[in-house]
């Protein structure tokens, strides 16, 4: 009799490893992803993690891109919706600002941030190619509105620069929970920032 053929030991797709490391970020916080956990949870070891991701930086920065990728079509499905650009700017600064203290995408965005300081060109770039799509559809957006006349006259390009800066300070304090710092009051100070600065009838 022809004993059975040994089954081969097929590593999961890269996807379902970013999805895994997402997922151990978003249950245990940012200190629970290891090599060898995450290998646990995906059925292969940490040296064959390593294999195809080379280092833990690299790894956190793969599954930051991974994040990106769903959260840009997120971002595209409602930039195109058939609404005032002023409601989708709101709907953007929503999806920008962190749920609360501890959300996995800001924490493993921070990370990815500090670890930067030592990152090569290579992954500087892929992480200024992030920062750059976000800014091009905040510039777009402004753009449309003020094309429309429901934004005041403003330079689309510099205006978002401003904004996003405005935006990435309150995300930080939201994310980390800095006390007073609530998503509610961030998002508060936004609104209130954009009805002075892009309001058409504002002084």
């Amino acid at each position: 009799m022809t004993p059975p053929a040994r089954r081969r030991n097929v590593a999961p797709p890269r996807e379902s490893v970013l999805a895994a490391a997402m997922a151990t970020i978003a249950a245990r916080g940012l200190d629970a992803l290891t090599m060898a956990g995450l290998g646990r949870e995906v059925g292969m070891s940490s040296g064959h993690l390593l294999y195809y991701f080379r280092t833990k930086d690299e790894l956190l920065l793969r599954t930051l891109e991974w994040s990106e990728g769903r959260l840009g079509a997120e971002r595209a499905a409602l930039l195109s919706r058939a609404e005032p650009a002023a409601a989708r700017l709101t709907a953007y600064v929503g999806l920008y600002l962190p749920t609360g203290p501890r959300d996995p995408h800001w924490s493993l965005w921070l990370e990815v941030w500090n670890r930067s300081q030592n990152a090569g060109n290579d992954a500087r770039e892929r992480q200024a190619a992030i920062e750059a799509a976000w800014h091009r559809d905040l510039a777009a957006l402004l753009a449309e509105g003020i094309s429309r006349g429901e934004f005041r006259p403003v330079d689309p390009d510099r205006y978002a620069t401003r904004l996003r800066a405005l935006l990435d300070g309150f995300s930080v304090h939201v994310a980390v929970g800095l006390p007073g710092a609530g998503r509610e009051r961030a998002l508060a100070h936004i609104t209130g920032f954009l009805t002075e600065t892009l309001s058409p009838t504002q002084p």
